[in-house]
C-alpha cells in the first residue's frame, strides 16, 4: 500500500492514489461552498450586474475543477512531462472528430466573457422565443414559453443571428393584434383598446399606449394595440 507495485514500466502506489482522491474530493467540496458564497453573499454586495456575477461563479467552478485535477495528479505522482504526449494525442482526436466539441467549448468561453447573452435573458432563435436558463461551456439550455427545455450548442448562438430582447433593458413593447367586423365604429375600437391598456396595472404610462389601424382584411378591420411593459417576464 505504501511502497506500491510495478506493472510494466509503471509504479502504482495505492496510498498516493487514495491521497490524491481525497484532495480532489476536498477541493471539489470547497468549490461548491465557494460558488454558493459568491452567488449568495459576496457578489451581490458588488456593483457587478447579474450576468457578470453568474459568469464569475461559472468560471470559478471550472478553474477550481482544473486546480483540483492538477493537485490530485501531482500527489498521485503523475509526470507532467507526459502532457506533451497527451496534447499530441488530443490534437489527433480533434482532427478526426472533436472539432464540434472544441468549437462549442470556445464559443462557451466567448459567451461567458463577452456576455452577449446572460442567464435570464429572453432571446429569439429562428422562430422560437425562449428564456435562457443555463449557459454551459458546451451548450446553453433555454426554456420556451410552452415550458419545453431546448439544448442549443454554443457555436450556433455565436455563428447565427440571435435576437436578445433584454440585453440592455428588460422593458419591452408588446403588440396585440385585434380584428373587428366590417361596419364597426373604428373610433370606438381605438378608444376601447386604449382604455383597456391604460387601466392595466403592468402597462407603462410612458411611452404611452398606441392603437394603429393596419389593414382592410379579408373579413375584418385589422387594428394593433402597442403597449410597453417594465419587464419581459
Amino acid at each position: 500500500i505504501v511502497n506500491g507495485f510495478e506493472i510494466g514500466e509503471f509504479r502504482i502506489v495505492p496510498s498516493k492514489i487514495l491521497m490524491s482522491l481525497l484532495i480532489f474530493s476536498l477541493i471539489i467540496i470547497s468549490t461548491g461552498w465557494i460558488k454558493n458564497q459568491l452567488e449568495t453573499n459576496w457578489l451581490p454586495k458588488t456593483t457587478i450586474e447579474r450576468g457578470g456575477r453568474e459568469a464569475v461563479v461559472t468560471i470559478t467552478g471550472y478553474v477550481m475543477f482544473i486546480i483540483a485535477a492538477l493537485a490530485a495528479l501531482s500527489v498521485a505522482g503523475f509526470d507532467f512531462g507526459n502532457i506533451a504526449i497527451i496534447a499530441g494525442a488530443l490534437s489527433v482526436g480533434i482532427g478526426f472528430g472533436l472539432q464540434n466539441i472544441v468549437n462549442n467549448f470556445v464559443s462557451g468561453l466567448i459567451l461567458l466573457f463577452e456576455r452577449p447573452l446572460r442567464e435570464g435573458d429572453t432571446i429569439e432563435v429562428g422562430v422560437a422565443r425562449a428564456q435562457i436558463k443555463k449557459i454551459g461551456l458546451r451548450a446553453t439550455t433555454v426554456q420556451t414559453f410552452e415550458n419545453a427545455n431546448v439544448i442549443i450548442p454554443n457555436a450556433d448562438l455565436i455563428s447565427n443571428q440571435v435576437t436578445n430582447w433584454t440585453l440592455n433593458t428588460r422593458q419591452v413593447r408588446l403588440s396585440v393584434p385585434v380584428g373587428v367586423a366590417y361596419g364597426t365604429d373604428a373610433a370606438l375600437v381605438g378608444a376601447t383598446l386604449l382604455s383597456c391598456a391604460k387601466d392595466h396595472e403592468t402597462v407603462l404610462k410612458s411611452p404611452a399606449p398606441q392603437v394603429l389601424f393596419l389593414n382592410l382584411g379579408d373579413s375584418s378591420l385589422d387594428f394593433e394595440l402597442r403597449v410597453w411593459v417594465p419587464d419581459a417576464d
